[in-house]
């Protein structure tokens, strides 16, 4: 796997969408968190935390805000369990959206309930960031790798932003890839990209720009079908600089 060096000062520009294969297991490490809020369109942005997967829990938000108090930004949150704000007000203002992990399945019902797909892909055309861990990974691609039903993983068709298939948590166990490696072969899904904890894909427009990780190790595959195989590939990865400590 090779590595590389990317200006994060820089911003892309054009439709971008940022899956987060999984949290590092450093419980300070924001490396992930300042590279998101590199990418938006402002220096100080606004940033809106989804947390529809695992039911809006409040442990949830609160680490939200207590991470994101210390960076740069505007931190907000979007509750669909509680009372919800005007989403046609809210989800236009951001320059971020966040999305984080839980039953996929769920979210995905919560959201079209809601009519949040519509306005997620509207914020997207529009130069928002939408990123997320987990389930905030592969929500945006038309299909997904997913434990949302108990003991077993299985596709689920998602949102279609992106093409193909995602997959997080690669590397936290055997069981999940050899049902990704499963599905693909049988061409149940389309070709996946596989994301490992820490590590981030980063899309511009459809297309996959690079690969960043937080850890020294892990990053992200794609994994096609050829014959009757699956056949996985590593992708070029960069390892984020840490910050220096005030």
């Amino acid at each position: 796997m090779r590595s590389g060096r990317h200006d994060r000062s820089r911003p892309a520009k054009g439709r971008q969408i940022i899956a987060i294969g999984g949290v590092p297991s450093d419980p300070d490490n924001a490396l992930l968190d300042r590279y998101v809020l590199a990418q938006a369109r402002r220096t100080n942005p606004a940033v809106c935390f989804i947390a529809t997967a695992s039911g809006d829990a409040a442990s949830n938000i609160e680490r939200f805000y207590a991470r994101f108090a210390t960076l740069r930004c505007r931190p907000t949150h979007l509750p669909l369990f509680g009372r919800t704000p005007d989403l046609n007000a809210l989800l236009p203002a951001q320059d971020v959206i966040y999305v984080w992990g839980g039953n996929t399945k769920s979210m995905l019902a919560v959201w079209r309930e809601w009519e949040l797909p519509r306005l997620l892909r509207k914020a997207w055309t529009s130069g928002t960031v939408l990123a997320g861990i987990s389930a905030g990974a592969i929500c945006w691609f038309e299909a997904c790798i997913t434990d949302s039903w108990a003991g077993r993983y299985a596709g689920l068709p998602a949102l279609g932003f992106l093409p193909g298939t995602c997959c997080a948590h690669y590397d936290g166990g055997t069981e999940r890839r050899d049902a990704l490696h499963r599905l693909v072969a049988s061409r149940e899904v389309p070709k996946a990209v596989a994301v490992d904890i820490g590590a981030a894909a980063h899309f511009v427009g459809r297309k996959l720009a690079r690969v960043v990780s937080a850890q020294a190790s892990g990053g992200a595959y794609e994994v096609r079908c050829r014959g009757t195989r699956a056949i996985e590939t590593a992708l070029p990865v960069t390892r984020l600089p840490r910050a220096r400590r005030a």
